[in-house]
């Protein structure tokens, strides 16, 4: 059985990050290890902990979306949209009556319309419910970027939304590849977006004392890896893949990027926010991806790490990636992109699958900045602060969520 599995490639690339809004600004960030980091402007944070954020800037979807229809959207679905439609036009691929009940999304999300639900439990609060808007319920559910992007681009194949807090859009990527492996599907429009810098969402976090609060030096404040540490900065935006087996993309004659060759899932079943110790169960979800993709730790050329910048994650993602890629992880690059654009909760998954085609595509490897103080727990390559022309075959992407959720997807360049 496990023979007659299709191979799956990625064929089209959308991104709406807080370092570009389309894909060529985003490798342009990446390459320059731009800093997406800056005062929060969505709302008063005057009162809060913590005052900054990873804004998406500039974010205009005029000519994009129907003006009408998107003001009945939460921010987060218009992310997702705007960068599935990316995605599809970079493609190439027209969707029609002819294909489209073969043609799927799944967007995962890992809160979805927080704004919408903050906003409108005020109006039921002070107005009363007569007041509350009858979009609020499809605006608020997290399944509402992968409905509207197939209301949008007319697909009608397998439709789900992945819910696993951080790990959502890894999840979403590799449950459509396991779907287009199966022939389920001839092409997956996947990924994440997130859009969760709202005043509940940045004090629920500041309260559970996971975000830093370098107010004062909000530029150097997502700093993965580094020994100074203290907490991971809050982004927003989305990223989407178009996935197609090679058959389907070959016999229309695709740009082909990478293919996607392993996913491995797993729970650590041990706390809600914290990892399970020592990393076994990121280690086990490396592991799964590597038997996945027939790949051996030798094969590795780079791992893009979940990377928070909070003082668990960094110390257990180490500790998973040593046990999983042994003598080997001492060799490989390692970095978090999460250091320039923040952490996108349920959207990085999305944006760092782009990540990574990018690297194979362009050979190279995006940097961490921020790194200043090397941390005796962290002791691996983390590409400090500038990026690294290389020609990266295999790459790993890590996700790791809330619950214990871990993810870990392998690409490689198509040959």
């Amino acid at each position: 059985m496990m023979e007659n599995l299709h191979r799956v490639v990625i064929t089209g690339l959308g991104a709406i990050t807080p370092i570009g809004n389309t894909v060529k600004d985003y490798l342009v960030g990446l390459q320059s290890g731009l800093n997406g980091v800056g005062p929060i402007t969505l709302f008063d944070a005057s009162k809060h902990a913590c005052r900054f954020a990873a804004e998406v800037s500039n974010f205009d979807p005029t000519g994009i979306l129907e003006p009408k229809e998107s003001k009945r959207w939460d921010r987060f679905s218009k992310f997702g949209v705007v960068a599935a439609k990316q995605a599809l036009a970079d493609s190439g691929l027209t969707i029609n009556e002819t294909n489209a009940s073969r043609i799927g999304v799944i967007i995962g999300s890992g809160v979805g319309g927080l704004l919408t639900m903050e906003t409108q439990a005020q109006v039921l609060n002070i107005k009363g419910p007569g007041r509350v808007s009858p979009f609020t319920v499809p605006m608020m559910i997290p399944n509402m970027a992968t409905g509207l992007t197939a209301i949008a681009l007319g697909a009608q194949g397998p439709s789900s939304a992945v819910s696993t807090a951080c790990a959502a859009g890894s999840n979403a990527i590799g449950d459509s590849f396991r779907l287009l492996q199966l022939g389920k599907a001839d092409a997956m429009i996947c990924g994440g977006a997130e859009a969760s810098i709202t005043p509940l969402g940045v004090a629920g976090f500041s309260s559970a004392k996971a975000l830093s609060f370098r107010n004062e030096d909000h530029c150097s404040a997502s700093r993965p890896f580094d020994a100074d540490r203290d907490g991971f900065v809050i982004g927003e935006g989305s990223g989407v893949l178009m996935l197609e087996t090679l058959e389907h993309a070959q016999k229309r004659g695709a740009e082909i990027y990478a293919e996607v060759i392993g996913y491995g899932s797993t729970c650590d079943a041990h706390h809600i926010t914290a990892p399970s110790p020592e990393g076994i169960g990121g280690a086990k979800a490396i592991k799964e991806a590597l038997q996945d993709g027939k790949l051996n730790p030798e094969d590795v050329d780079y791992v893009n790490a979940h990377g928070t910048s909070t003082p668990a994650n960094d110390r257990n993602e180490t500790s998973a990636i040593k046990t999983a890629l042994g003598e080997r992880s001492k060799q490989i690059p390692i970095s978090s992109t999460k250091s320039m654009t923040g952490h996108l909760l349920g959207g990085s998954g999305g944006i760092e699958a782009v990540a990574c085609v990018l690297s194979i595509k362009n050979g190279l490897i995006p940097p961490t900045i921020n790194y200043s103080k090397p941390d005796p727990d962290c002791d691996l390559d983390y590409v400090p602060n500038n990026a690294r022309d290389s020609k990266p075959n295999v790459v790993l992407s890590n996700s790791f969520g809330f619950g214990g959720h871990n993810v870990c997807l392998a690409f490689r360049k198509m040959t």
